[in-house]
């Protein structure tokens, strides 16, 4: 197996010790620039991964990610976003990381490579063949997700593969590979940088375009929020008032007639409905505004 390119040495940044402040954030700035390149190169491999997702997603499984380190980190940020972004149900969209809760402050030795507990830690989660695993390995041979994709793949779920490491084991695991190559860090093998930023903007890919598909959203507003603290409320009566040309008052007034439920509040105002007639047209077309609003 040939040396991963995160581990390669980088150039650029041979003498970066010896550089100025200036010198040294150029550097490191010049190299974040090929990351959005990387991806835009995987789009592809993306949009396949997120019809894949969107499809286990609509007949009732779910989406997990598993990762060591800053790939698992980044994972559960992702998951943990989702349910105040697009009011989804926290198991839905699901982070797991190699050595646990911990290991998200905390350096776990030994954990990335522990294969046993890959398998573990999916079962614990009730991993169906419904579902779908994204194994994050920016070098692409982690034993601990590498061990988890084949056990996915044995059940027959879904397996999606991330990494920034070309022709890697993880290939060979996922029905779908996505590997936005980055080339060596600026600090070599610190693939908390280029690797992590490209894994990042990959994860807002496949969970955000997802969610649309899904209709959680009408046109660019975020209309399936929960409105769990100040600011998402005042975005929910924001985002009413644009859709039905409220004043601030009724629009607040209705939104907590519906409870807070943005969408009832949207179709009860622009259909005349009350908001139990206006879930049950939500309902009738799996949630989707635009397809409400059209009946």
């Amino acid at each position: 197996m040939p040396q991963p390119t995160t581990e390669l040495r980088n150039s650029l940044s041979t003498e970066i010790d010896s550089l100025s402040t200036l010198e040294i954030l150029q550097i490191i700035n010049r190299e974040d620039h090929l990351v959005a390149e990387a991806v835009a190169r995987e789009l592809p491999h993306i949009a396949a991964a997120v019809d894949l997702i969107a499809a286990r997603l609509r007949a009732g499984g779910r989406l997990l990610y598993i990762g060591a380190g800053t790939s698992g980190r980044l994972g559960v940020l992702d998951a943990s976003e989702c349910p105040p972004t697009f009011s989804t149900d926290p198991s839905l969209v699901v982070g797991i990381i190699a050595g646990g809760s911990r290991a998200l402050t905390t350096a776990v030795e030994g954990a990335e490579d522990d294969e046993q507990q890959a398998i573990v830690d999916v079962q614990q989660q009730r991993l169906s063949p419904v579902d779908t695993l994204v194994g994050i390995a920016t070098s692409g041979q982690t034993p601990y997700v590498l061990s988890a994709m084949r056990y996915a793949r044995s059940i027959g779920a879904t397996t999606i593969g991330l990494a920034c490491s070309a022709g890697s084991l993880v290939e060979a695991e996922a029905d779908v590979m996505i590997a936005p190559v980055v080339g060596p860090e600026v600090i070599s093998g610190s693939t908390r940088l280029k690797a992590g930023t490209a894994t990042k903007l990959v994860l807002n890919m496949l969970t955000t375009t997802s969610m649309v598909k899904l209709g959680k959203t009408f046109g660019n507003l975020m209309v399936d929020l929960r409105a769990s603290n100040t600011k998402l409320k005042a975005r929910s009566v924001r985002i009413l008032q644009e859709l039905t040309n409220l004043g601030p008052e009724a629009a607040s007034s209705l939104l907590a007639r519906c409870g807070g439920e943005l969408k009832t509040a949207i179709v009860s105002q622009q259909c005349q409905l009350d908001p139990d007639a206006a879930r049950e047209r939500l309902r009738s077309v799996d949630g989707h505004l635009r397809s409400a609003l059209a009946l």
